[in-house]
């Protein structure tokens, strides 16, 4: 039931407060594939949600480009880890290894970005 396509694309990106295009970026690089309904929709299953989920994570929280991802996929497909326990999984790791995610968060939110206060004195 975990691995049945069953959720639009529109219904995955308003629970990851994503835009589509994110996810069509995503399975055009080949780390989220998405199933195709018979017109030709993009559809996504719970095991694609947790994937989902984790890519955001890595991306967002730990800064991680899409490169850095697609290895950190990769070696979880070779260990057989279940998208379920991703999480989990990942969030021991950089606590262990003591990865700041709020450093990488301010890190991130402020690549290629105005300031909301910058923004606030241009007007």
């Amino acid at each position: 039931m975990h691995n049945k396509p069953i959720l639009t694309i529109g219904i995955i990106s308003e629970i990851l407060c994503v835009h589509q295009r994110t996810l069509r970026i995503y399975d055009k690089e080949g780390i989220l594939t998405s199933k195709r309904s018979i017109g030709n929709r993009r559809l996504y299953s719970y095991n694609d949600l947790e994937k989902a989920k984790l890519i955001l994570y890595l991306t967002r929280n730990l800064a991680l480009n899409l490169s850095g991802v697609k290895i950190i996929l990769g070696i979880l497909k070779e260990f057989k880890i279940k998208p379920s326990e991703y999480m989990d999984l990942i969030v021991r790791v950089s606590f262990k290894n003591k990865i700041n995610e709020n450093e990488n968060i301010i890190k991130t939110s402020k690549r290629g970005r105005k300031s909301k206060q910058n923004n606030i004195l241009e007007q």
